[in-house]
């Protein structure tokens, strides 16, 4: 009998369980739909949420000591928010802002594109793409003059008759703004942006109690010296649909109506920089009153990308090359004008510098010139189309992606594989008879009858024929393969966007063997970039040892605290392949530039402060020469190398000025 019972008892244990819990359900039913059903009926009809999106701050970029390059300054702007205006008296309220920000001396947003004077409605002047809209808008005919789109305005928003006419023209122009804008419970309209202080203080003190006007802050992101380095920092746009497809697949997320990197450090670092908005849900009773607002997802700020960029080193950078580019132009003009002749450098217009840390390739300076504001070329519009026809292309990118011949600067990698291959010795002797014309099709120029001249004599005073009859000797497979060593006609290995550039022989077509002696003095098709030039000095300076060229030191977190990724030390690329004694042979001979008194670089480093090891270049190019110049110093513990291309600049003086103010400025520091 007791087994009996015992395997009873689970049985009525579940079923008196089962019998509480439908009980419990029964009653709360009766609950909700007899005693309190109209009540719960009436909240549920009389209450609606909205979900709004909250904006998503975009992570700053700095220099190496933490100087903003481009930060998010804080703004304040006015916006009605649909959740809390009342629509009755929403056009008095407008009008009554007008007419605070009128004295405040503050505009709003007036994006209409009519203006009423004398009686009289006028389209504003180039303002063509917005009365295309406009019209369209309005559904009228596509010819339809200024005072025809006024009165269908009209028509459409029934401004009030006993208002005057700069009142009833200025509320539709809100109104249809709205209405463009998308205003709508889930997203506030901007009445005024970037207002003043004292359009902030007017403005909160006299709509306390008016519902839906509010003043917030928002951030606005800005190059804290917008022509400093634009080409490097580089800009956001309005994301494409190709761009919003791909991005679209990584962690973060996007929005059609989301702007982007389009070039440099801001499109390399777009998954870094982005930031992410949040939500929250806004619930609102029947009477229109916020009963709650919940941040279901809270908003994460991008992170902060650290450059290797000195701030200060950049400004003389940028500052130096205009100024020596526009002496160099100066020069050529009155040279031009006094002989009679073209090609003196009358048409210097353009240049680029770049600046390395020898230990470990960071890049301290990369100045393209001519520059660009940065900030008003975010604004596209007028600006962005005068840049874009500008012939100079102040937008192009010469320090990194400008590729040019680059003249005898090229002579110490020649000169450095032909002793590696024992071509030469540094006791050779050539003698120059001022014209090398071993190639009849390829004649080849000297500057100075140098007559017997040896390696030192040739580096020093830039012998062309000297060079000539090594790279001949030497051969285009072979001075290539050195070439590429030492990164001319590589890619350096920066984050950002670069040209990879031409190296004579091996990126050549219907190559002629006296093609060899113009690429052995840095002509034919050779062809490299300014950051390409600057690596190679810096191998040299390093002992032949080439190490991955880079421009971004480390990123953190929004608030700087918490280092996400860091630089984690020189990276080796590749090895020269020239022995120890014949690298010193070339960089006495690079010294030997600067100090000797017949050296090319000697009118400007022949007394300076620190021993420099340099080579001056000229190349010859459509229009009139360009110049080049590369150092590093100081000679006996090399820290920084330097690379400068000024075009059309003939006159080397000039380059070599640009780098003694690179210098000058590092030492001060």
């Amino acid at each position: 009998m007791k087994n009996k019972l015992r395997g009873k008892l689970p049985f009525t244990v579940c079923a008196v369980i089962a019998l509480i819990a439908a009980t419990v359900f029964v009653a709360r039913l009766v609950d909700w739909q007899l005693i309190h059903g109209a009540e719960y009926k009436r909240l549920s009809t009389g209450s609606t949420g909205y979900s709004v999106k909250t904006q998503p701050t975009r992570g700053e970029i700095l220099d190496r000591r933490g100087v903003g390059l481009v930060t998010n300054v804080t703004h304040y702007k006015i916006v009605i928010d649909k959740l809390y205006a009342d629509e009755s008296s929403l056009d008095n309220t407008l009008l009554g802002l007008m007419g605070l920000l009128q004295m405040s001396g503050d505009k709003w947003d007036d994006v209409l594109p009519v203006t009423y004077s004398d009686g009289a409605y006028s389209f504003k002047a180039g303002s063509d793409d917005e009365v295309r809209k406009l019209r369209e808008a309005l559904n009228i005919s596509a010819d339809a003059t200024a005072e025809e789109c006024v009165g269908a305005l009209y028509g459409k928003y029934q401004p009030d008759e006993g208002l005057d006419e700069s009142q009833r023209l200025a509320l539709v122009s809100v109104h249809y703004n709205m209405e463009q804008s998308g205003y709508s419970k889930s997203k506030p309209y901007t009445f005024a942006s970037d207002v003043s202080r004292s359009a902030v203080s007017a403005v909160s003190e006299n709509t306390q109690g008016v519902g839906g006007v509010d003043v917030q802050t928002y951030l606005v992101r800005e190059a804290k010296d917008p022509t400093l380095a634009p080409h490097v920092l580089g800009a956001l746009g309005a994301i494409t649909e190709e761009e919003y497809e791909e991005l679209s697949n990584g962690v973060k997320s996007y929005t059609i109506n989301d702007e982007v990197g389009k070039f440099g450090i801001e499109a390399a670092y777009e998954d870094e920089l982005k930031g992410e908005g949040g939500t929250k849900i806004i619930q609102r009773n029947a009477d229109g009153t916020i009963v709650d607002t919940v941040e279901t997802i809270d908003s994460k700020p991008g992170n902060t990308v650290y450059l290797t960029l000195d701030s200060k080193l950049q400004q003389i950078a940028v500052a130096s090359l205009e100024k020596n580019i526009k002496d160099a132009q100066t020069e050529g003009k009155a040279e031009s004008e006094e002989k009679g002749k073209k090609l003196l450098g009358e048409d210097c217009t353009s240049g680029a510098v770049v600046m390395l840390d020898i230990s470990d390739f960071s890049v301290l300076a990369a100045a393209s010139y001519p520059t660009y504001d940065l900030n008003q070329y975010s604004k596209y519009g007028d600006y962005y189309t005068k840049l874009a026809n500008d012939k100079t292309s102040p937008m192009y990118n010469r320090a990194f992606s400008g590729t040019f011949a680059c003249g005898s600067v090229f002579k110490p990698c020649v000169a450095m594989a032909a002793l590696e291959e024992k071509i030469i010795k540094p006791s050779t002797k050539f003698f120059c008879t001022k014209k090398y014309d071993y190639y009849p099709s390829n004649v080849v120029e000297c500057m100075h009858r140098h007559e017997n001249i040896d390696l030192k004599g040739a580096l020093t005073q830039s012998c062309n024929y000297y060079f000539a009859e090594t790279g001949r000797l030497l051969g285009i497979d072979t001075m290539y393969l050195y070439a590429q060593k030492f990164g001319l006609g590589e890619y350096t290995g920066l984050e950002i966007e670069e040209s990879k550039g031409t190296l004579a022989g091996r990126d050549s077509l219907n190559w002629m063997p006296g093609n060899t002696v113009q690429a052995a003095i840095g002509q034919s098709d050779n062809s490299f970039t300014p950051v390409q030039l600057a690596t190679y000095t810096a191998t040299i300076a390093n002992n032949g040892v080439r190490l991955r060229t880079h421009i971004v030191s480390k990123i953190t977190d929004y608030e700087r605290k918490t280092t996400l990724w860091e630089y984690s030390g020189p990276k080796k690329v590749d090895e020269c392949g020239v022995s120890e004694k014949n690298l010193k042979t070339v960089q006495e001979d690079m010294l030997a530039v600067s100090l000797e008194e017949y050296g090319t670089a000697y009118p400007v480093f022949g007394k300076y402060k620190v021993k420099v090891a340099s080579k001056t270049g000229t190349a010859e190019n459509s229009g009139s020469d360009h110049t080049t110049f590369i150092c590093y110093a100081p000679y006996d513990k090399p820290r920084v190398a330097i690379a400068v291309v000024i075009e059309h600049g003939v006159k080397g003086t000039y380059s070599m000025q640009v780098a003694k103010d690179l210098l000058d400025g590092y030492y001060k520091r």
